[in-house]
């Protein structure tokens, strides 16, 4: 399994702004053969900035990088950064291999995304 994240710092007062952009766009990530799951995160708030991640599971690395050669990923790309800035630099991508995964059995079901 590996993981990918990207770090977002959101310019602070703009962050329903950002969530908008990710939550109403088409990811076609659904079509991509290894494609786990996907999260947008939020996290703690900074003088200047909230920090965001994106993050996504994949079956392998090698799932991975096919996704980010292919058309789906150049699809769901294609509108970045046409929008007012929203986030100070560019997202810094931080890429895992999973050594190790502890769930409690039927973990994936008491999740709830309002939670």
């Amino acid at each position: 399994m590996f993981v990918a994240m990207n770090r977002f710092q959101v310019i602070k007062g703009l962050e329903a702004d950002f969530e908008t952009v990710w939550t109403s766009r088409e990811s076609h990530l659904h079509k991509v053969p290894g494609f786990v799951e996907f999260h947008l995160l939020r996290g703690p708030a900074r003088d200047d900035h909230t920090l965001f991640a994106s993050h996504t599971i994949w079956r392998s690395r090698a799932d991975f990088e096919e996704w980010t050669r292919s058309e789906a990923f150049r699809m769901a790309h294609r509108g970045a950064g046409q929008s007012k800035p929203l986030y100070l630099g560019p997202p810094s991508f931080e890429g895992f291999d999973v050594i190790q995964t502890v769930a409690m059995p039927g973990a994936a079901a008491m999740i709830s995304p309002e939670a």
